[in-house]
């Protein structure tokens, strides 16, 4: 059997190291479980033939450095539509024709945020959604087709969302109407998905225990900046960093034994970067620093540990989103200081996250790091192994 992972956010975006690490994960997970792995990647041109072939070496570069060479085959499309016939693609790294050979055989997709399209999609014999932002992607399905009726499965990284005490499916639920025929179709199938779970995940063979650093920094890898939106009682709430981070921004202040950077792009005159200096944190350029899975790696190895808020709606939806950066730190045996989402109940009691929810349990999270941070970075890896290992969550994920 192939098992082809589909993916459409890695190759287009040339500097982000850590964006390119999620799919990776996957890819090595299915690696190391033996199977026939084929990373799926569509790329669509943004009009400029230079940057498309910029984007498709960095591609083709980065799977090789990590062990991938002629394990892809990345669809380039060149005048890009929401439709993804193969007709109109080209393939790059495993030819058409070796797709289609595959394709008459026994296969899987696993289909990373609806990143593969009909009608492509539906010559896949058994179709895996899967969900890596559960309050926007579920919201979604409830106004227009997101790939809800073209699965069989579906699985999503929000750990508690079919849970009593979570908001997020009756909020979707009771969501404006909708006008069109398209969006009541799109709505009605998605009330009737079931959806499974799965931890986030991290190959704990590529990502290894680091020596403490010398420095007790905390830092954490994003886009300040956000333009995702979901609708909440007829409002579009800010999902920014920008916002989530507000109430903690006196932290510098009140842990001075630790440093706060924030790997977060910013352009360099925007005053945000002034406004977080005068709080005490630094701000550095996640292009420079994180730009290849391979430096942000090391970026992370380089910190105490993570400290970062999350989108208000995971933390007041009780979603249990988790991010596969948390998966990460923890594999290298740096622990995660972050909101709480609800994810806490599906971890073991040691597990190395602290879940805070304002300033004051925030500094003594930070404070408990440092003071006996050998321990809580023996959790964290543990943690890691037990519960994110890529390898154990496609296990579950394939039925195998």
């Amino acid at each position: 059997m192939t098992v082809f992972l589909g993916g459409g956010f890695a190759a287009k975006y040339l500097h982000g190291g850590g964006n390119f690490s999620v799919p990776l994960q996957w890819m090595l997970g299915l690696r190391r479980l033996k199977l026939d792995a084929i990373w799926l990647e569509h790329m669509p041109s943004e009009g400029n033939a230079k940057d498309d072939q910029r984007k498709i070496d960095n591609f083709r570069r980065q799977l090789r450095a990590h062990g991938l060479a002629g394990r892809y085959c990345l669809l380039y499309h060149k005048k890009p539509e929401s439709a993804h016939d193969l007709d109109a693609l080209e393939c790059v790294g495993l030819s058409k024709r070796e797709l289609l050979d595959r394709l008459a055989g026994p296969n899987t997709l696993l289909n990373l945020s609806y990143s593969i399209h009909p009608p492509l999609l539906l010559k896949f014999e058994r179709r895996i959604f899967c969900d890596l932002d559960p309050s926007e992607i579920i919201y979604w399905m409830t106004q227009m087709e997101m790939g809800q009726s073209s699965h069989h499965e579906f699985w999503t990284i929000g750990l508690n969302v079919s849970s009593a005490d979570s908001k997020l499916l009756k909020v979707v639920a009771s969501a404006l109407p909708v006008s069109s025929l398209e969006s009541r179709r799109a709505r009605s199938i998605s009330r009737e998905i079931r959806w499974k779970t799965f931890y986030p995940l991290v190959d704990t063979k590529l990502y290894q225990p680091k020596a403490r650093p010398r420095a007790a920094k905390f830092t954490t890898v994003g886009q300040w900046y956000w333009s995702g939106a979901v609708e909440v009682e007829g409002k579009f709430p800010d999902l920014s960093k920008k916002y989530a981070f507000e109430r903690y921004l006196d932290l510098p202040k009140r842990v001075p034994m630790a440093k706060f950077e924030l790997a977060m792009y910013m352009n360099p005159d925007d005053p945000e970067r002034e406004r977080l200096r005068a709080q005490g944190w630094q701000v550095v350029d996640p292009h420079r620093v994180a730009t290849t899975p391979a430096k942000y790696r090391r970026y992370l190895a380089g910190a105490l540990g993570e400290f970062t808020a999350i989108k208000g709606v995971d933390v007041s939806w009780r979603t249990g989103w988790l991010s596969d950066r948390a998966a990460a730190f923890l594999a290298t045996g740096r622990p995660v200081i972050t909101e709480d989402s609800g994810a806490g109940k599906y971890l073991p009691r040691a597990n190395g996250f602290h879940f805070v929810g304002d300033l004051e349990s925030a500094a003594a999270a930070v404070e408990d790091v440092v003071a006996n941070w050998p321990r809580r970075s023996r959790e964290a890896r543990a943690c890691a192994v037990e519960v994110f290992d890529s390898a154990k969550n496609l296990r579950a994920i394939l039925g195998l």
